[in-house]
């Protein structure tokens, strides 16, 4: 068994990245360590309509059995409602066998393997990264599981990306970027390729 994948969502725009994000670690045997934020789960149904609850939650809330012709076609119907065309070969699926189990912790829950720098982990994900996390991340501020898993990774020097989705940016957000930055994370901006 390999070291799992932190992945957290948090409550920015562009939920279909971490829903695909987790797909394709799933399909590639990738374990993960998910947690979901409270606004992360209002932007999910906002944006996707998938209502998921965090205090009872189970993975066919987020991802459907079989997610992957489920997930393409909410993709394509995504990018139908923007205006996208894109053919099939455009559509990536990877199936390594066994598929990756996905764990779900709760926010609150500080005992959680990535609360601590004891617990190995492949590294991090934040997707989509709210502002909110990433000055919490920014300033150490472990308000919840997500903010403290991260600021675990940086002190132990683990790979940590935060992918912001909130534009225009403000200098106090750009100056909590080069903080992380700074600190070891990798800010990956999420854009479409349309």
């Amino acid at each position: 068994m390999s070291d799992p994948l932190v992945v957290d969502i948090t409550g920015a725009s562009g939920y279909i990245y971490a829903v695909r994000l987790l797909e394709v670690l799933v399909n590639v045997g990738q374990d993960i360590h998910l947690t979901i934020s409270p606004s992360g789960a209002v932007v999910l149904r906002q944006e996707l309509g998938i209502t998921i609850d965090l205090d009872d939650f189970h993975l066919g809330q987020l991802l459907p059995p079989g997610d992957s012709a489920s997930s393409d076609s909410r993709i394509n119907m995504l990018r139908q409602q923007a205006g996208v065309s894109f053919g099939d070969s455009h559509v990536l699926e990877i199936h390594s066998g066994q598929p990756g189990r996905v764990t779900y912790f709760h926010y609150k829950d500080f005992m959680a393997p990535a609360a601590s720098g004891s617990a190995k982990s492949l590294g991090m994900v934040v997707c989509p990264c709210s502002g909110g996390t990433l000055s919490s991340i920014a300033h150490a501020a472990s308000g919840n599981l997500i903010h403290r898993a991260a600021d675990v990774h940086l002190k132990e020097r683990r790979k940590l990306i935060l992918v912001p989705r909130e534009t225009p940016l403000s200098s106090l957000q750009l100056e909590n970027m080069l903080r992380v930055s700074q600190a070891g994370a990798v800010v990956l901006h999420a854009m479409p390729g349309w």
